[in-house]
Protein backbone atom coordinates (compact mmCIF):
# COMPACT_ATOMS: atom_id res chain seq x y z
CA UNK A 1 0.00 0.00 0.00
CA UNK A 2 2.92 2.80 0.60
CA UNK A 3 4.36 1.79 -2.54
CA UNK A 4 1.32 2.96 -4.60
CA UNK A 5 1.04 5.60 -2.48
CA UNK A 6 4.57 6.81 -3.28
CA UNK A 7 3.07 6.11 -7.37
CA UNK A 8 0.04 8.27 -7.10
CA UNK A 9 1.83 11.49 -7.60
CA UNK A 10 3.74 10.06 -10.90
CA UNK A 11 0.61 8.37 -12.51
CA UNK A 12 -1.41 11.85 -11.81
CA UNK A 13 0.97 14.21 -13.64
CA UNK A 14 1.44 11.25 -15.97
CA UNK A 15 -2.33 11.26 -16.86
CA UNK A 16 -2.66 15.19 -17.66
CA UNK A 17 -1.34 15.18 -21.09
CA UNK A 18 -4.42 12.48 -21.74
CA UNK A 19 -6.97 14.25 -19.75
CA UNK A 20 -6.41 17.43 -22.22
CA UNK A 21 -6.08 15.34 -24.97
CA UNK A 22 -9.78 13.84 -24.09
CA UNK A 23 -10.84 17.79 -23.24
CA UNK A 24 -9.53 18.78 -27.09
CA UNK A 25 -10.52 15.38 -28.77
CA UNK A 26 -13.91 17.35 -30.00
CA UNK A 27 -12.18 19.95 -31.69
CA UNK A 28 -9.54 18.43 -33.34
CA UNK A 29 -10.24 17.45 -36.72
CA UNK A 30 -9.78 14.16 -38.60
CA UNK A 31 -6.34 14.83 -39.93
CA UNK A 32 -4.06 17.22 -38.04
CA UNK A 33 -0.23 17.92 -38.03
CA UNK A 34 2.07 15.37 -36.71
CA UNK A 35 5.53 16.81 -37.30
CA UNK A 36 6.77 19.74 -38.54
CA UNK A 37 10.69 20.27 -39.70
CA UNK A 38 13.03 22.51 -38.49
CA UNK A 39 11.60 26.05 -39.32
CA UNK A 40 8.79 25.07 -37.76
CA UNK A 41 6.69 24.40 -40.91
CA UNK A 42 3.85 21.55 -41.01
CA UNK A 43 5.74 18.66 -43.14
CA UNK A 44 3.18 15.53 -42.19
CA UNK A 45 -0.40 15.35 -41.55
CA UNK A 46 -1.95 12.34 -39.90
CA UNK A 47 -5.23 10.76 -37.87
CA UNK A 48 -5.75 12.23 -34.72
CA UNK A 49 -5.68 8.70 -33.36
CA UNK A 50 -2.04 8.84 -33.70
CA UNK A 51 -1.64 11.51 -30.85
CA UNK A 52 -2.59 8.87 -28.28
CA UNK A 53 0.48 6.99 -29.77
CA UNK A 54 2.54 10.03 -29.12
CA UNK A 55 2.18 10.43 -25.71
CA UNK A 56 2.12 6.80 -24.82
CA UNK A 57 5.53 6.96 -26.46
CA UNK A 58 6.22 10.51 -24.73
CA UNK A 59 4.44 9.59 -20.93
CA UNK A 60 3.75 6.39 -20.94
CA UNK A 61 6.84 4.71 -21.92
CA UNK A 62 8.83 6.87 -19.57
CA UNK A 63 6.56 5.83 -16.73
CA UNK A 64 7.04 2.15 -17.04
CA UNK A 65 10.85 2.08 -17.35
CA UNK A 66 11.15 3.98 -14.22
CA UNK A 67 8.98 1.78 -12.94
CA UNK A 68 10.89 -1.57 -13.88
CA UNK A 69 14.45 -1.20 -13.75
CA UNK A 70 14.98 -0.52 -10.47
CA UNK A 71 13.23 -4.23 -10.01
CA UNK A 72 15.14 -5.59 -11.99
CA UNK A 73 18.63 -4.17 -11.70
CA UNK A 74 21.03 -7.17 -10.94
CA UNK A 75 23.43 -4.59 -8.92
CA UNK A 76 20.10 -3.31 -7.19
CA UNK A 77 22.08 0.04 -7.66
CA UNK A 78 19.38 2.07 -8.20
CA UNK A 79 17.10 1.15 -5.65
CA UNK A 80 19.69 2.27 -3.43
CA UNK A 81 19.88 5.88 -4.93
CA UNK A 82 16.67 6.05 -3.02
CA UNK A 83 15.43 9.89 -3.04
CA UNK A 84 17.40 10.76 -5.81
CA UNK A 85 16.32 8.11 -8.28
CA UNK A 86 12.63 9.67 -7.29
CA UNK A 87 14.13 12.88 -8.30
CA UNK A 88 15.10 12.46 -11.94
CA UNK A 89 12.16 10.05 -12.56
CA UNK A 90 10.17 13.00 -10.88
CA UNK A 91 11.57 15.37 -13.19
CA UNK A 92 11.80 13.06 -16.48
CA UNK A 93 7.56 12.54 -15.60
CA UNK A 94 6.88 16.55 -15.46
CA UNK A 95 9.02 16.93 -18.53
CA UNK A 96 7.36 14.22 -20.71
CA UNK A 97 3.76 15.49 -19.77
CA UNK A 98 5.03 19.24 -20.52
CA UNK A 99 6.22 18.48 -23.77
CA UNK A 100 3.08 16.12 -24.71
CA UNK A 101 0.52 19.67 -23.65
CA UNK A 102 2.83 21.57 -25.62
CA UNK A 103 2.85 19.03 -28.66
CA UNK A 104 -1.02 19.27 -28.65
CA UNK A 105 -0.90 22.71 -28.13
CA UNK A 106 0.46 23.01 -31.31
CA UNK A 107 -1.45 20.08 -33.19
CA UNK A 108 -4.52 22.39 -31.72
CA UNK A 109 -3.06 25.62 -33.24
CA UNK A 110 -1.31 23.83 -36.05
CA UNK A 111 1.66 26.10 -35.12
CA UNK A 112 5.04 25.40 -33.82
CA UNK A 113 8.31 26.76 -32.15
CA UNK A 114 11.14 24.51 -32.80
CA UNK A 115 13.60 26.97 -31.02
CA UNK A 116 11.36 26.72 -27.52
CA UNK A 117 11.35 23.02 -27.47
CA UNK A 118 15.46 22.99 -28.24
CA UNK A 119 15.27 25.69 -25.35
CA UNK A 120 13.51 23.37 -22.84
CA UNK A 121 15.09 20.27 -23.94
CA UNK A 122 18.75 21.80 -23.36
CA UNK A 123 16.96 22.89 -20.30
CA UNK A 124 16.52 19.06 -19.37
CA UNK A 125 20.16 18.28 -20.30
CA UNK A 126 21.50 20.87 -18.26
CA UNK A 127 19.58 19.13 -15.33
CA UNK A 128 20.89 15.69 -16.21
CA UNK A 129 24.12 17.01 -16.18
CA UNK A 130 24.14 18.41 -13.43
CA UNK A 131 22.47 15.00 -11.41
CA UNK A 132 25.37 12.85 -12.88
CA UNK A 133 27.40 12.91 -10.54
CA UNK A 134 24.85 11.39 -8.04
CA UNK A 135 23.99 7.88 -10.19
CA UNK A 136 25.78 4.96 -9.08
CA UNK A 137 27.12 2.01 -11.73
CA UNK A 138 24.38 0.48 -13.00
CA UNK A 139 23.41 -1.23 -16.83
CA UNK A 140 19.80 1.24 -17.34
CA UNK A 141 21.18 5.05 -16.70
CA UNK A 142 23.94 6.69 -17.49
CA UNK A 143 27.05 6.67 -19.56
CA UNK A 144 26.69 3.01 -19.94
CA UNK A 145 29.62 2.07 -22.15
CA UNK A 146 31.77 -1.16 -21.66
CA UNK A 147 34.37 0.25 -20.13
CA UNK A 148 32.69 2.68 -17.48
CA UNK A 149 30.91 -0.95 -16.02
CA UNK A 150 34.53 -2.32 -15.88
CA UNK A 151 35.70 -0.24 -13.90
CA UNK A 152 33.77 1.94 -10.81
CA UNK A 153 36.58 4.95 -10.86
CA UNK A 154 36.05 5.39 -14.92
CA UNK A 155 33.11 5.68 -14.24
CA UNK A 156 32.67 8.13 -11.53
CA UNK A 157 35.73 10.22 -13.73
CA UNK A 158 33.30 9.78 -16.92
CA UNK A 159 29.86 11.01 -15.55
CA UNK A 160 31.67 13.56 -13.82
CA UNK A 161 33.08 14.87 -16.70
CA UNK A 162 30.48 13.97 -18.59
CA UNK A 163 28.22 15.98 -16.28
CA UNK A 164 29.42 19.03 -16.95
CA UNK A 165 29.64 19.27 -20.52
CA UNK A 166 25.85 18.06 -20.69
CA UNK A 167 25.20 21.28 -18.33
CA UNK A 168 27.69 23.65 -20.55
CA UNK A 169 26.06 21.60 -23.60
CA UNK A 170 22.34 22.01 -22.45
CA UNK A 171 22.57 25.79 -21.54
CA UNK A 172 24.23 26.38 -25.01
CA UNK A 173 20.97 24.18 -26.61
CA UNK A 174 18.56 26.73 -24.78
CA UNK A 175 20.15 29.64 -26.20
CA UNK A 176 20.21 28.25 -30.11
CA UNK A 177 16.92 30.52 -30.34
CA UNK A 178 18.99 33.79 -30.41
CA UNK A 179 20.71 32.00 -33.85
CA UNK A 180 18.37 32.46 -37.32
CA UNK A 181 15.82 29.93 -37.16
CA UNK A 182 16.92 27.21 -40.39
CA UNK A 183 20.39 27.01 -38.43
CA UNK A 184 18.82 26.11 -35.26
CA UNK A 185 18.14 21.93 -36.22
CA UNK A 186 21.85 22.05 -36.71
CA UNK A 187 22.74 23.21 -34.09
CA UNK A 188 20.75 21.64 -31.77
CA UNK A 189 21.86 17.99 -33.62
CA UNK A 190 25.66 19.06 -33.30
CA UNK A 191 25.81 19.81 -29.85
CA UNK A 192 23.64 16.93 -28.79
CA UNK A 193 26.66 14.41 -31.14
CA UNK A 194 29.39 15.97 -28.88
CA UNK A 195 28.05 15.88 -25.24
CA UNK A 196 27.40 12.23 -26.20
CA UNK A 197 30.55 11.09 -28.35
CA UNK A 198 33.14 13.00 -26.05
CA UNK A 199 32.00 10.81 -22.60
CA UNK A 200 32.07 7.74 -24.78
CA UNK A 201 35.84 8.63 -26.42
CA UNK A 202 36.59 10.04 -22.48
CA UNK A 203 35.55 6.43 -20.73
CA UNK A 204 37.97 4.53 -23.37
CA UNK A 205 40.66 6.76 -23.32
CA UNK A 206 41.03 6.59 -19.54
CA UNK A 207 40.20 2.68 -19.36
CA UNK A 208 43.68 2.64 -21.80
CA UNK A 209 45.15 4.58 -19.54
CA UNK A 210 44.39 2.76 -16.56
CA UNK A 211 45.48 -0.61 -18.26
CA UNK A 212 49.27 1.11 -19.24
CA UNK A 213 49.61 1.71 -15.31
CA UNK A 214 48.95 -1.19 -13.99
CA UNK A 215 50.62 -3.12 -16.91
Amino acid sequence: MEKLKKEIPFVAIALIPFIYLAYIWNSLPEKVPIHWNGSGAIDRYGDRKELVFILLLLVGITYFIFLVIPRIDPKQKLQNMGNKLNSLRMVLTVFMSALAIYILFSTQQKNSDPGFIFAIIGLLFAFLGNYFKTIKPNYFIGIRTPWTLENEEIWKKTHLMAGKLWFVGGLLMAMTFLVPNYFQEYTFFGITAVIIIIPILYSYLAFKKIKSVTK
